[in-house]
């Protein structure tokens, strides 16, 4: 169907072709389609940029030709059609207007008028949890996100992060399974271990929840807070480990055994982290001499040297995946 409109309009604008794009709206107000649809299948039909704007509703949704509906707003060489309430439609094609233009951006704008009415899911009141939800969610379109985001205040194209805590924390939040979701824009002191997801516009808030979800799955007692930033490539680590496959390397298979004395894991994790046996002596509270003959004793059933810049990376790592594994629900 790309370019349709084009095509049409090669041959004759006559009469029968003004009736098959009369048609083709028809049949998405008849069918209830989503916005989105409605989007995006006009900028398939015109072969260029279109978009809908409704204020009221946080809306500014745009879509081109093969692309998925994303917000944005009317360029300046569009031609825009308003409706009541502050509504408008446009398209924006290079160069001169196809004949058929005109007769597109009506039909376009009897179908968002329509639709605006019946396209929309139920939407919770202002502040509640299922809002977020929304905004967090793959299955809804672009134009439920614009609205979730707009009863809750936030901008669409405003920076934000997603929290993903096992605690609470100051922002709009929701309880999604056993995690809780929290969207905001600086990270405070919060209870709970947290998983920070990157700085994202307020529309790609998914992405920052993914993220945070994997960064929550690194974090521990002695490191509750850990930013998806930060990772590097353990976040794809995350994406291609199972649990059964972590805990079958030999390296997660010593630090368990080692786990069962006392303070052990507290001692390696310091160690990993700092890079110093002072340094981690200082952080875990124990004397330097208690410390050395603690890590000699890991090193024998470990295999490697933990004095060694390789040695304390590969004992980060086995601690970093041992992590991975016991977060893994």
């Amino acid at each position: 169907m790309r370019g349709l409109l084009l095509r049409l309009s090669a041959l004759d604008a006559d009469a029968e072709n003004a009736v098959r794009v009369i048609g083709f709206f028809d049949r998405l107000i008849t069918e209830r389609a989503g916005l989105d649809t409605l989007v995006r299948s006009t900028a398939e039909l015109a072969g260029c940029p279109v978009g809908l704007s409704a204020p009221g509703q946080g809306l500014a949704l745009r879509a081109d030709s093969g692309a998925a509906v994303t917000a944005g707003q009317a360029p300046r060489r569009a031609a825009v059609r308003s409706l009541e309430g502050g509504v408008e439609v446009w398209v924006a094609r290079d160069g001169t207007p196809a004949p058929l233009d005109d007769m597109l951006l009506e039909r376009f704008a009897i179908a968002a008028a329509v639709l605006l009415d019946h396209s929309s899911v139920p939407l919770p009141e202002l502040g509640d949890p299922a809002l977020v939800e929304l905004v967090l969610s793959h299955g809804v379109g672009t134009a439920e996100r614009c609205r979730a985001l707009h009863l809750l205040g936030i901008p669409v194209t405003s920076p934000l992060r997603v929290l993903a805590t096992t605690g609470e924390a100051e922002g709009r939040s929701a309880l999604l399974g056993t995690v809780r979701a929290v969207l905001v824009t600086e990270v405070r002191e919060a209870e709970g271990r947290i998983g920070v997801g990157p700085v994202v516009p307020a529309l790609d808030a998914a992405k920052s929840w993914e993220a945070a979800r994997t960064a929550l799955r690194y974090t521990s007692d002695s490191d509750p807070v850990v930013w998806w930033e930060r990772l590097g490539g353990l976040a794809l680590l995350a994406e291609q480990l199972d649990p059964a496959d972590i805990a079958a390397l030999p390296d997660v298979r010593v630090l368990d055994r080692l786990d069962e004395e006392p303070d052990m894991i507290t001692a390696l994790s310091a160690l990993a982290a700092t890079g110093s046996v002072r340094k981690a002596a200082t952080a875990v509270h124990r004397h330097h001499s208690t410390m050395t003959a603690r890590l000699a004793r890991a090193e024998s059933m470990l295999g490697f040297e933990l004095d060694s810049a390789s040695g304390r990376f590969r004992l980060h790592l086995a601690l970093m995946l041992r992590r991975l594994r016991d977060n893994a629900e």
